[in-house]
């Protein structure tokens, strides 16, 4: 099983915060996360009953924290688009279907769930690789924030053991960046950049990619790069080589200082 982290995001009540330690020791699960929670007191103790542990042992952290250290990172929410043309939260995944995407993939795994009154903002949205969102009926969508907690828990309970880890948030992040380089460099549309990144992170987010596929990106963005422009890439290659040469001037200096001794 992956490391999963369910993230409450600003919760509002200590009582639920309580009853989601529980839920989770519930089903296996005891990396509890909180991002600039309620102040937490008697009646989460309380409500946490026997998983005290979980409660006591949850990590308070900054949203930027989560985003920086996890693989994967997934956002739940109860409104979801309605049309593929809007990409915020769009395509969304039940927590079953969420299971099965998941259930080969290692690596360490954020689940957001938002604040009781709103949820999570359209950014905390944006910046995830996978949305999901559980099946309710149209005549009263919302659940509490512990029972949200408890159902996506359930789901993903049953999670194997790892047939291959992820590659990680940094290897992402510099991909990303990769990205948003070669489309300045192809001229793509400011007023278009903002949504297509969305579209490029929900696609790889859900793609799970290893350490070797995203360096295969980056390899064939380079050379793409390079058909583009190839002065540029000469220009690199120069000073490339001109760091080696120094390199070695200098490992030379110090091989013979070392040997002349003191």
């Amino acid at each position: 099983m992956p490391e999963i982290d369910i993230v409450l995001v600003a919760p509002l009540y200590e009582g639920n915060v309580g009853f989601t330690a529980r839920v989770m020791k519930n089903f296996g699960f005891s990396r509890l996360v909180l991002v600039d929670p309620c102040s937490l007191g008697n009646e989460a103790d309380a409500r946490a009953a026997h998983a005290q542990d979980v409660l006591k042992g949850a990590e308070l952290c900054t949203i930027e924290d989560v985003f920086a250290r996890s693989d994967i990172v997934i956002a739940t929410t109860g409104t979801v688009s309605k049309s593929v043309c809007h990409s915020m939260r769009m395509p969304f995944y039940s927590p079953r279907e969420l299971c099965d995407r998941l259930k080969d993939a290692g690596g360490r795994i954020s689940i957001l769930f938002g604040r009781e009154n709103w949820g999570l903002n359209n950014e905390e949205v944006r910046r995830s690789d996978m949305i999901c969102t559980i099946p309710t009926t149209e005549e009263y969508p919302i659940l509490n924030l512990s029972h949200a907690v408890g159902v996506v828990c359930y789901e993903l309970s049953n999670l194997s053991l790892p047939s291959y880890t992820l590659a990680s948030a940094v290897d992402m992040s510099y991909l990303y960046q990769h990205i948003e380089r070669y489309l300045d460099e192809i001229h793509h549309p400011p007023f278009k950049r903002e949504n297509t990144m969305i579209l490029i992170r929900r696609i790889l987010g859900r793609a799970h990619l290893t350490t070797r596929e995203a360096s295969t990106l980056h390899g064939l963005l380079r050379r793409s790069e390079w058909h583009i422009n190839p002065a540029l890439f000469d220009r690199d290659k120069q000073r490339t080589e001109g760091d080696r040469d120094l390199n070695r001037i200098r490992d030379a200096d110090n091989e013979e200082f070392s040997s002349q001794g003191p």
